[in-house]
């Protein structure tokens, strides 16, 4: 059966839609279509995990028995075979994720597993094969976003935590760091009281500007001027003290230049990366990727077990702040041609040629 001859009241799909599914491995498609490889004779679900084959060994077919007549087997792997309940549970995780969303404080996890029909087991299974992280880490990065907005819109530390729905402010300061990137304080001031010390060097790219904390370096900013790189830093960390860097720190920013210029050195620079729990499994993702290879959108959230979240994961190479020491450049559009780029498309290809030698 082609997928144009699908079952009567089910919506066809197109080869192209669903080679694109098996791309970005689309778990909600699955159950509606499952693509086959001549060279291997197994049959796959469109978000299996393994290694994606090449387009012109793939045939489609709009269900399992079609591919079983044609003398297909089902992967061992994603067991489409077995896979009737994927779309239910995609659409079961959704409402969880939307349920945890809109709720003022944190909602446990037998009620969030009992709103959508399931067993508390079975659902924190489900839900972490599905995006990658358990229900709870998902519940802890909603508290980090909720606290954040709330100490950017000026609420105090203690309103703040309650308010997300911290049980104890202990809890919250133990944590705080990580997903602040400084102290409750410091962030609700806009970086007041935290001094960062920075310096501007030219680059092949024009001017790298380095800035960093006590932890690590905190900013990597491209431009076209030192004074316009000086007010990017200042929108970023608006309450902070800025310190010209002494002789100490230039070599800190000559191994950034070295990483811009010269890309195969590989220089260890220590970091201070700040970031949403999901932004840093984004960048940790980003930073895994080789010198002279690009991945698109799909293939880092396929990366981060959550391939539904293309747009999140686009979101979250947008905001990185540590240009070429987190690799948002090596992120390219699905057939291959260039996509945004916070610095410009033509810094961004000049560092991809540099890579590709």
């Amino acid at each position: 059966m082609s997928l144009s001859q699908s079952t009567a009241g089910t919506e066809a799909l197109d080869e192209d839609s669903a080679w694109l599914a098996v791309e970005t491995r689309d778990r909600r498609l699955d159950g509606r279509v499952y693509y086959a490889v001549k060279t291997t004779g197994i049959y796959c679900a469109p978000s299996c995990p393994a290694r994606k084959p090449n387009r012109t060994n793939v045939v489609f077919f709009a269900n399992r028995s079609a591919a079983e007549r044609a003398g297909y087997r089902p992967c061992k792997r994603c067991k489409p075979d077995e896979a009737n309940a994927v779309p239910v549970w995609a659409r079961r995780i959704e409402k969880a994720c939307r349920l945890m969303e809109a709720a003022e404080s944190p909602v446990a996890l037998a009620d969030v597993a009992r709103a959508v029909g399931a067993s508390t087991h079975h659902f924190h299974r489900q839900f972490k094969n599905a995006l990658g992280i358990t229900p709870k880490a998902y519940a802890a990065a909603l508290q980090e976003n909720r606290v954040r907005r709330a100490l950017a819109g000026g609420a105090s530390v203690t309103e703040a935590l309650y308010g997300a729905g911290f049980s104890s402010s202990g809890r919250f300061y133990s944590g705080s760091a990580a997903a602040l990137g400084m102290k409750p304080n410091t962030f609700r001031k806009g970086g007041a009281s935290e001094q960062l010390t920075f310096a501007t060097a030219p680059c092949s790219l024009g001017f790298v500007l380095v800035a960093a904390s006590a932890k690590g370096v905190c900013a990597i900013l491209l431009g076209d001027s030192p004074d316009k790189l000086a007010a990017d830093l200042r929108a970023l960390f608006p309450e902070a003290t800025l310190c010209q860097g002494d002789t100490a720190f230039a070599e800190t920013a000559a191994a950034v230049v070295a990483l811009v210029d010269r890309p195969e050195s590989q220089t260890a620079i220590p970091l201070d990366i700040r970031g949403t729990a999901f932004q840093r499994r984004v960048w940790e993702a980003l930073r895994k990727i080789p010198a002279g290879e690009t991945r698109s959108y799909g293939d880092l959230a396929a990366a981060i077990g959550a391939p539904g979240a293309v747009r999140a994961v686009a979101g979250a190479c947008a905001a990185n702040k540590l240009a070429v020491a987190v690799p948002c450049h090596r992120i390219v559009r699905r057939d291959g041609s260039l996509s945004g780029y916070r610095w410009g498309p033509e810094r961004k290809r000049a560092l991809l040629n540099k890579e590709k030698g």
